[in-house]
């Protein structure tokens, strides 16, 4: 190996029998001949396919959306981790990926080479099947004596016990493949052999294939009839004295191919047929027997299990890893529903970069939960991470918390101050009610998120940070660009990476779960035991539409956890707001405040018919603001008549 590095042997294509060397961190495959490596054929794109170096003894390959697709060993990918020997198939070129420090390749270039099938029809004069129920090794007939001498039984059953260990101590599809292609070729003279595996539409499709020749121009070369004789008859097939074509051409197909005895067994896993292994030598004088064909449907019985698990350990892991990434990250929200699943799903893959984020959504939705999650996943979280209400802070206030100030600025600036950007150097700041920025912050932060850098407020020396932006607001930007109350290339620049978070009425289903959190939580809080909550209470938080979302709904739990008396939480204990909606079928208030409910109805309906339905003149009436009326005869859901 070069330097160390790991290489791509191309082994067959235009480039045929050039090496090269995986010294760069991205390694790009294409047409263009700005890619590392220049592959000027019609099926390959302009940016087909690049090889990302992942950690440093770690490479994956990805396929850039190329028109005709990435194979790595017979298998199209998107992304794939490379494992040493994979064979990748970019359009008619084949390239064969050796890792670095490694003593010698001949022996992985003989177990990686490529699969041809032959399609011309085989004929034999001497044939030999054999079912899975005949099979020594995969029975147990006390009636029936193998005629295999007793010296070789108890040295194929040594194998098999050899084997069995082996594959239950390799890890990983590809590796447990070659694995077992490299015991069998221990076992029985095959000059070259492979493994082929069903795909959805159960086709063979070749996954590993092994030759004792390791010249790099050469194919293993399978027989598409007798594999597909033995997919057929789920029997394993051993033929000797093999011609291609007819009989009378016998002489001719073996001075061509060579082929002294060929033998194939199909991978069977509780009656599924799941592929084959098949087997050639060309040895002259060398040929399979009984004996072996007895010992490779043994072998196929183990190897049949063990590449099942593998798959599905691969599969198992490959998920575990997606649903970590997307799903599983730390936070502190609360939530099973499809639209917080979706949230999880963005900050997981948000995280890692360092683009700027926009979190919209109403109020107390949980936007900076959503900030802080996006900063504990990132490679940021060892820094700070800086909250800022924008609409918390009169203008100048706001603009010397955000840049700081110099001494003597403006009046009480008794001393130099760093603001807040300057304070998160390296971390995350997020900006909640981005769209209550004045118009001369939104310039100042304009230049922050083009160039990062900017002034004290009083200085003249440029500062620079190194920091991510994550922006909230519950404003729809959109129009406040219309009205001409905040900045379009500001909204450009914010409008990035953008998420909304939906309000607690739209994810009914995560109310309780919410509840029982909040419930757990205040009680730890009051020194106060809480075991849960009522069916009647449970109703009462499903059938209210939260306007105020999660933060109204902790309000709610929190005063039910104070002045309630029991160990649940009872729906008496709940703040009245939620006891004027109309029950859902199945649920009775208690007697007390049905008749308040029933009182405040009269009430209202009584002020607004004396008012003539005019809404200001009822709430004057009942005394209340305008505001309130209207939060009553949505939450009594009252059908007023239609005004006279």
């Amino acid at each position: 190996m070069s330097d160390g590095n790991p290489t791509v042997v191309v082994l067959a294509g235009s480039l045929k029998g050039k090496t090269f060397v995986l010294s760069e961190a991205e390694f790009s495959i294409g047409r263009e001949t700005s890619n590392s490596v220049c592959i000027k054929e019609n099926l390959v794109s302009r940016h087909h396919a690049v090889i990302r170096k992942e950690e440093p003894a770690e490479f994956s390959i990805v396929d850039l959306n190329s028109r005709n697709g990435t194979f790595v060993n017979s298998i199209p990918i998107k992304q794939r981790k490379l494992e040493p020997g994979d064979r990748i198939q970019i359009g008619d070129s084949l390239l064969l990926f050796l890792p670095d420090g490694m003593e010698s390749s001949s022996d992985l270039l003989a177990a990686s080479r490529a699969v041809r099938f032959d399609d011309e029809s085989l004929t034999t004069s001497s044939l030999v099947q054999l079912r899975p129920e005949d099979s020594l090794y995969l029975t147990f007939q006390s009636k029936r004596r193998s005629a295999l001498p007793a010296e070789r039984t108890v040295s194929d059953l040594q194998t098999l016990l050899k084997i069995c260990a082996e594959l239950n101590s390799t890890r990983g599809q590809v590796a447990l493949l070659r694995k077992l292609l490299e015991l069998i070729f221990d076992a029985v003279p095959a000059d070259s052999g492979a493994i082929l595996l069903s795909d959805d539409s159960n086709q063979p499709v070749p996954a590993a294939s092994r030759s004792r020749r390791p010249a790099l121009s050469s194919a293993v070369v399978v027989s598409r009839s007798v594999i597909q004789k033995v997919l057929e008859t789920r029997a394993a097939f051993l033929s000797n004295r093999i011609s291609n074509g007819e009989v009378a051409e016998e002489e001719e197909s073996l001075r061509r191919r060579q082929v002294e005895s060929v033998l194939s067994v199909p991978l069977l896993l509780f009656e599924k047929l799941t592929g084959a292994i098949y087997l050639e030598t060309k040895e002259p004088g060398v040929q399979f027997d009984e004996g072996h064909l007895q010992l490779m449907m043994g072998i196929a019985g183990m190897a049949s299990i063990a590449i099942e698990n593998a798959r599905q350990m691969e599969w198992l892991e490959t998920e575990n890893r997606r649903l970590r990434s997307d799903i599983n990250i730390e936070h502190n929200m609360v939530g099973e529903s499809a639209r917080m699943r979706a949230v999880y799903e963005f900050v997981g893959k948000v995280a890692k970069t360092e683009s700027t984020v926009l979190i919209r959504g109403e109020s107390g939705t949980g936007k900076e939960l959503v900030g802080r999650a996006i900063h504990l996943n990132s490679g940021r979280s060892g820094k700070p991470f800086v909250a800022i209400n924008c609409a918390a802070l009169t203008e100048t206030l706001l603009e010397s918390e955000l840049f700081g100030h110099e001494r003597g600025a403006f009046t009480g600036a008794i001393a130099q101050k760093k603001g807040k950007l300057e304070v998160a150097d390296g971390g995350t700041v997020f900006l909640d009610e981005i769209g209550e920025l004045a118009p001369a912050l939104q310039a100042k932060m304009l230049r922050v998120l083009q160039e990062r850098q900017f002034e004290r407020v009083g200085g003249t020396r440029s500062i620079h940070v190194d920091i991510r932006l994550i922006a909230a607001t519950n404003r729809e930007l959109e129009q406040a660009i219309q009205a001409g109350t905040f900045r379009q290339d500001l909204y450009y620049r914010l409008n990035v990476l953008t998420v909304t978070m939906p309000p607690l009425r739209e994810r009914r289903e995560d109310i309780p779960l919410l509840a029982s959190y909040f419930a757990k939580r205040c009680g730890e809080k009051s020194a106060r035991s809480v075991k849960g909550i009522s069916v009647e209470a449970r109703q009462c938080l499903l059938n209210y539409d939260w306007p105020g979302n999660v933060r109204e709904l902790e309000n709610a739990i929190e005063r039910a956890v104070v002045l309630g008396t029991t160990d649940l939480i009872m729906a008496e204990d709940l703040p009245e707001a939620l006891l004027e909606r109309q029950p859902i079928a199945g649920v009775q208030l208690t007697e007390y405040h049905q008749a308040v409910k029933e009182t405040k109805r009269r009430l209202v309906l009584d002020a607004l018919d004396r008012a003539g339905n005019n809404y200001t003149e009822a709430a004057q009436i009942l005394g209340i603001h305008p505001n309130n009326l209207h939060r009553l005869i949505r939450n009594l859901e009252l059908k007023l008549p239609a005004k006279k």
